[in-house]
């Protein structure tokens, strides 16, 4: 079918917002998004999940698309975060492999397993038609999941879709302006003291997003609050998941709390933010070289220079941070100035003792927040003082 018109159809259900890795049975599609709509490339199918849901609780009706081999790495957000958090995406996977039509060995297996999997993850799916009547109808039905907060995916069948240029490249220049490494000892504060540091400088328009484990356990005995996002699961995701709420809320403060053991896992996505580097994202990293939230196991962060992969990456400002006074200046200091900014702390391994888990349930916790973007502070303001 015409690839322009589906993506018409599309628009017109206010799907605006696409993130995804290339497929050559995707590719006219993920050409007009680039083409048409806000596009955001990812490293791995993992991070465009993560990107595009965000994007989702900022307030943009967004669309993953990936080949079903990558369908495999995007299985812990869409099991981990979608489904405890009920976001809602429409995908569109590809079948590579499938049964009957000749394709690489690689994909043979996957080829058989793609739609199992889906069924595995609760992700309502169906085959999309090559008839573009069909597929409207189709789209229809999977914009009514979206509705009740659930996925919904379309499983793309060689040949799907008719030819699309690709008419607007995208190439985005970001160089670093300011890399500072260590000059002096590290203090070696505690998660704890970090996190309500970090905390204390947060304004009325903060959203702060603590990754997976004890960092956002802890931030949530220090003050739970609605502007706050406490990651359980889909470990290495909350980089790609700023991004993604900074691009759709660009008038908020996006404070990103990360751990080494996170960013290990998916170090790709410094190299996405970098790329379209939202002005009004701070990425932190406190590092106490250990996965410290499940037993004390080291990383291997220890020989890592996170300062100057960040820098590489395009972020505008990388500082390696040496205490809880100097991490509060430069807090301050981007909230003055903004531009995308590392700041890189090292930290000890010890934890708060009888640490309790949150009780607010993850859908909860995203339906607050959805609730405190949406809301204006200076009507409620108004509204309070009248």
């Amino acid at each position: 079918m015409e690839t322009g018109l589906f993506g018409n159809e599309l628009r017109k259900l206010g799907f605006t917002f696409f993130s995804g890795v290339p497929c050559s049975y995707l590719k006219n599609l993920i050409n007009h998004a680039i083409n048409e709509h806000d596009y955001v490339a990812a490293a791995n199918e993992g991070d465009a999940v993560a990107i595009a849901s965000a994007a989702y609780i900022g307030g943009k009706k967004s669309v993953v698309l990936m080949q079903n081999s990558g369908l495999t790495n995007a299985v812990s957000p869409l099991t981990s975060l979608n489904y405890p958090f009920r976001i809602p995406l429409l995908g569109f996977v590809s079948l590579r492999g499938e049964p009957g039509i000749p394709d690489e060995p690689q994909h043979e297996l996957m080829g058989r397993i793609t739609t199992q999997m889906l069924d595995l993850m609760n992700v309502e799916w169906q085959y999309l038609s090559k008839d573009l009547e069909e597929a409207k109808k189709q789209l229809i039905q999977a914009d009514e999941e979206i509705a009740r907060n659930r996925p919904f995916f379309f499983v793309v069948k060689k040949g799907t879709f008719d030819v699309e240029p690709l008419k607007k490249l995208q190439n985005s220049v970001h160089l670093n302006q300011i890399t500072q490494h260590a000059h002096t000892d590290n203090q070696m504060p505690t998660r704890y003291e970090s996190l309500a540091m970090i905390n204390s400088v947060k304004d009325r328009d903060t959203i702060q997003l603590a990754t997976t484990g004890k960092t956002g356990r802890e931030l949530y005995e220090i003050e739970d609050a609605n502007n706050n996002l406490y990651m359980v699961g889909s470990m290495g995701c909350i980089g790609s998941f700023g991004l993604g709420l900074a691009l759709s809320q660009p008038s908020k403060n996006i404070v990103v709390i990360d751990g080494d053991g996170s960013l290990l896992m998916r170090m790709g996505s410094l190299a996405t933010n970098g790329y379209y580097n939202p002005s009004n994202m701070v990425h932190v990293l406190l590092d106490n070289n250990a996965h410290e939230s499940t037993g004390g196991q080291s990383t291997v962060s220890h020989n890592i220079d996170f300062v100057n992969i960040a820098a590489s990456c395009g972020y505008t400002k990388s500082i390696h941070v040496h205490n809880l006074e100097e991490l509060k200046a430069c807090l301050q200091q981007w909230k003055e100035t903004k531009g995308l900014t590392f700041l890189y702390m090292k930290i000890s391994k010890h934890s708060k003792d009888q640490l309790a888990r949150p009780s607010i349930k993850p859908h909860e916790v995203k339906e607050r927040l959805q609730r405190f973007i949406q809301s204006d502070p200076v009507k409620t303001e108004e509204v309070d003082g009248s």
